[in-house]
């Protein structure tokens, strides 16, 4: 009898269900993968978009003659002041309860009888007004927020930081014709031109605190200089220094001498050139000039260290415009931006550092319209005689490009170019320093180390108990080592930062003795038993003949210590430490690449010997059998077969431990000095790419550039170790084919 009907067998839906499974797991996994990527990219990809402009709003105003204009830090109140001394008010953007372009508030800041010659704008939006009469006076406007309910009103009003009075800041009541001020919590200092040509220095001197009291006394200082043609005038925030550039020449004078106001340095920046400087500004911070040229062209400078004294060296060209003269620079508040303006009108956006150009094009409709930068960069105001225009500026992420981060960058401060990863500080003038170089190569480093550490030891153990070991004694080897693999890798770290760092210091001879003496000791122990007579030789087992040698492996470690101080009273000093960083010139730090190779070899020997052990194990008994059938050795067999057979998973265990290596976290988070530099030494530390990320993540200001720079590090290690696993694969399936017909 025979049946059409196909018969139901429960395995065929087992399989089945084993394959979906199976293929689902797979797909999801590679599902997480692209979406880590994609999430990666997606959060990394604002800090490299171009800056943005965008118009905000405009309205119409009824005054004349206005000498500066700015704007309230929330982009919601606009201020103008004119020749009368009147500051103005507006409203921006309507509201329900304001109009668009509605007067706020209206204000005279000087006498009624006296008209202003000319308004400076500081770097804290602070305002000096020079009157025809040559007084002068120091305003700031300010903005108080007041809350009803659920509604948030803003109200404008005016603070004078010295007092409302009018400041004399020359002795003889001369007109100023150009003016520099700047100003601490103790003291203020104005270095001016008046008509007559005399250059002078004038100090008020705080009773108290200006936040505080604006009572003050008043130092007259008249400075030694070319008063006649002086073009440009600057003081250094820190009120150490002042920039005059007279005729193409800059000249330094030192402020801080009570006696005199001595020329600290001069240089000429366009010497040589047929082009004039037309506009010069102090970057934020004060530790860069620059200087706007006839040709377009902005150059900074700042001081730098020679052997024996500080020079102002250019470091940096910009190319604004091509046929127009730079007529103004406006520094940003608290970034090193900085903003070009052309006598046609265009505007150009440049970072310093990262030597880019952000954005450039035409704002200003005439060369009379006012400009200037919100306080927090993120808008611009233009104004004439008739409307204020608030321009908003996309500009989040200046400070980073592909330059900044993979090539040297010379800041501030530093004598040369280099790679340095710094991007928290104490001051408010502290620039983020986000190069990545840094702490990839120590990423990079710390791996090299724990592998060189770890895959000779890994590997030959792997040989031995794969292939010369008896089954009863792997039976337990194997599982013991392995075990290690459950420790934490915080154990790890703790243990290698606090325990073994200093016993390295202390006995750094003795680690590098072990070198010699534990080869040493094995093979003369090897030599020993080999030579022994046969009635001592039959009392251990061959197979566990090998556990003979760990008493004299422990005896070689006991007298490298034991040796340790003879030593180094011998042959360095008493201290090899203070030799090494004095006689031989190299930095020891005590968490050093020694102690991180040591502690990460033992989280990373047990991923490659279970690997390389099964590889070797699982090498088919027919061809080792052959082998020694046809008369080779075993040692020759292990060479040439086994090792040849197992190639692909061996290769394959030592990049899954170099992956391994590459992502440790908490190893060279504790084992180390956690310090981003570049040097290969042995007795320095580094910063890895996933320690940075553990240590500052929680740190960083969400959407900040520090953020999205460090997801950027997790996108690099997540490159790496896929450009690991992806050459392991290739090189595994290259050595298996290769090898397959053996």
């Amino acid at each position: 009898m025979t049946f059409s009907a196909k018969t139901f067998d429960p395995r065929d839906v087992k399989n089945t269900l084993a394959k979906w499974l199976i293929s689902a797991g797979g797909v999801s996994v590679l599902f997480t993968l692209v979406l880590i990527f994609a999430y990666l990219v997606w959060v990394v990809k604002p800090v490299f978009d171009s800056a943005s402009v965008e118009p905000s709003a405009k309205f119409s105003i009824q005054t004349a003659n206005n000498l500066a204009v700015g704007v309230d830090e929330l982009r919601e109140i606009s201020f103008s002041i004119n020749n009368h001394g009147v500051i103005n008010f507006y409203q921006i953007e309507q509201t329900d309860e304001r109009q668009a372009g509605e007067l706020l508030l209206s204000e005279k800041l000087i006498a009624d009888d006296e008209m202003l010659q000319s308004v400076y704008a500081t770097n804290i939006n602070q305002y000096v007004l020079l009157t025809t009469t040559g007084k002068v006076y120091l305003v700031q406007p300010s903005f108080k927020a007041e809350f009803i309910a659920d509604l948030r009103i803003l109200h404008p009003g005016i603070y004078f930081p010295l007092g409302e009075e009018a400041l004399v800041i020359d002795e003889e009541q001369a007109v100023i014709a150009k003016v520099a001020f700047a100003m601490t919590e103790e003291k203020a200092m104005f270095v001016a031109l008046t008509d007559d040509k005399r250059f002078i220095k004038t100090s008020l001197i705080a009773e108290d605190d200006f936040n505080y009291d604006p009572e003050f006394s008043t130092e007259y200082q008249l400075i030694n200089g070319d008063a006649d043609h002086i073009e440009h005038l600057a003081v250094t925030p820190d009120l150490t220094m002042a920039v005059a550039v007279v005729a193409g020449n800059v000249s330094i004078y030192d402020l801080e001498n009570g006696w005199d106001v001595p020329v600290k340095t001069e240089f000429e920046p366009l010497a040589g050139s047929k082009d004039k400087i037309t506009a010069m500004t102090l970057l934020s911070g004060s530790s860069s000039i620059l200087f706007g040229t006839s040709g377009g062209e902005v150059l900074q400078y700042f001081e730098v260290a020679k052997a024996n004294s500080r020079e102002f060296q250019q470091i940096r060209k910009f190319k604004a415009s091509d046929s127009q003269a730079i007529s103004q620079i406006y520094p940003e508040q608290y970034r090193k931006s900085f903003y070009t303006v052309s006598p046609n009108g265009d505007v150009g956006i440049f970072y310093t550092t990262s030597e880019a150009m952000l954005w450039q094009g035409k704002l200003l409709t005439n060369e009379q319209q006012l400009f200037a930068i919100a306080p927090r960069a993120n808008a611009v105001v233009l104004a004439d005689n008739n409307s204020i225009e608030l321009i908003t500026l996309h500009n989040e992420h200046p400070e980073v490009t592909w330059s900044a981060i993979w090539q040297e960058v010379w800041y501030e401060g530093y004598p040369e170019p280099a790679y340095i990863w710094q991007s928290t500080s104490g001051s408010d003038d502290f620039e983020s320093k986000f190069s990545l170089m840094p702490i990839s190569f120590g990423t990079m480093k710390a791996a090299l180390y724990a592998m060189l550490f770890a895959v000779p030891i890994a590997l030959a153990a792997a040989v031995y108990t794969a292939y010369f070991m008896p089954p009863s004694l792997r039976k337990t080897v194997k599982p013991t080592i392995e075990l290690m693999e459950a420790l934490p890798t915080v154990i790890l770290g703790f243990l290698a930062g606090l325990w073994l760092a200093p016993l390295i210091e202390e006995y750094l001879p003795a680690v590098f003795l072990l070198l010699i003496l534990l080869p040493f000791a094995t093979f003369v122990t090897a030599y020993g038993w080999y030579k022994a007579p046969k009635n001592i030789k039959v009392l251990v087992p061959e197979a566990y003949a090998p556990i003979i040698l760990i008493p004299f492996l422990l005896l070689a470690g006991l007298l490298s210590f034991e040796l340790s101080p003879l030593l180094e009273d011998s042959f360095f000093g008493g201290d090899m430490r203070q030799f090494i960083t004095n006689d031989l010139g190299i930095n020891f730090d005590q968490r050093n690449a020694l102690v991180v190779g040591i502690a990460m070899g033992f989280a990373v020997i047990p991923t490659i010997f279970s690997m390389a052990e099964d590889a070797i194990f699982s090498v088919p008994k027919q061809l080792t059998s052959g082998s020694l059938a046809l008369g080779a050795t075993p040692w020759q067999t292990l060479i040439k077969v086994v090792i040849l057979t197992a190639s692909p998973g061996i290769f394959s265990a030592v990049m899954m431990g170099l992956g391994r290596a590459v992502g440790e976290t908490m190893i060279v988070l504790m084992a180390t000095g956690n310090t981003p530099v570049m040097d290969w030494s042995i007795f320095q530390g580094m910063r890895t790419l996933s320690a940075n990320i553990a240590v500052e993540m929680p740190e960083s200001e969400v959407g900040s550039s520090h953020y999205r720079i460090l997801f950027l590090a997790a996108f690099v290690l997540f490159v790496f170790t896929f450009i690991f696993n992806t050459l392991a694969e290739l090189i595994r399936q290259h050595l298996r084919e290769k090898y397959s017909s053996l």
